[in-house]
């Protein structure tokens, strides 16, 4: 069974400058981490392996240069290999640019059974680039999936858990999930096979690679939302004490929760 697996780098706190003129958040590549939603990804790739016979979990992400790291984490907690499609073109892509262009560089990749991605990222909370995905690829895909109940020969039986309700869903392949939190407990790096794998290297793709190099078709110029302004919130820590009354603390409290229009 050939996986596929999308990783990608996130910034690792909350204080993340922002690009005035672009409107997209600024990368400098020493304060990232990998997408928390994409350890499950991975781990259920992982588990996916050891269920098939003859697999390869081949996990993919874009960005710049810098975000070869992650892949090279993938690969020393169980990836195979790792690509990382990079071009300065690619550059502001919203969620419909950056699902085309992974869609893309996985028909680059060619032949897969599989693919799997997180839930979503930090740093869109969009969780809408899976699917998106799935639809440029023509294939089905599952969301929000908590449980692979089986692999069988051209199928997968899963159960996905939504707000309310959950379903068991036997989907063909090839096809797309997304995983949850909670669906594993994603392993750690390990040394040794850091050690083993320290001279496999990173394929690198860039537009020039793929079927369709448009470049209208990604990064800011393929991205029908655009951002007006983005800023960080102010925050305030004003106080202010009420004396008097049962009756008079109430009027207060009531006139401040009106000012502030939450009334």
């Amino acid at each position: 069974m050939k996986i596929i697996t999308c990783i990608k780098q996130v910034p690792a706190s909350s204080n993340v400058q922002v690009d005035p003129k672009t409107g997209v958040l600024i990368r400098d590549g020493n304060n990232v981490k990998m997408n928390p939603y994409d350890l499950y990804a991975l781990e259920a790739s992982f588990e996916l392996k050891e269920r098939s016979a003859e697999s390869f979990v081949h996990a993919i992400s874009m960005g710049p240069p810098a975000a070869s790291q992650v892949l090279y984490e993938a690969i020393y907690m169980g990836a195979d290999a790792g690509t990382l499609i990079s071009d300065r073109r690619f550059a502001g892509a919203d969620v419909l640019a950056t699902s085309y262009t992974l869609s893309q560089l996985i028909t680059h990749i060619g032949s897969y059974d599989v693919i799997i991605c997180g839930k979503q990222t930090t740093d869109g909370d969009t969780a809408q680039v899976g699917p998106e995905i799935a639809e440029f690829l023509g294939i089905p895909h599952t969301p929000y999936v908590k449980e692979i109940i089986e692999v069988k020969t051209h199928s997968l039986i899963v159960r996905s858990v939504f707000d309310e309700y959950e379903e068991i869903i036997e989907i063909d392949t090839p096809c797309l999930l997304t995983i949850d939190k909670g669906m594993n407990t994603p392993r750690l790096p390990s040394f040794k096979r850091k050690r083993l794998m320290k001279d496999t290297l990173i394929k690198m793709v860039s537009l020039k690679d793929l079927d369709d190099q448009n470049p209208e078709h990604y990064g800011l110029s393929g991205s029908p939302t655009q951002v007006d302004e983005i800023f960080p919130p102010q925050k305030r820590t004003e106080t202010k004490l009420v004396r008097g009354t049962k009756r008079d603390l109430a009027d207060a409290f009531f006139a401040v929760l009106k000012d502030n229009r939450y009334l």
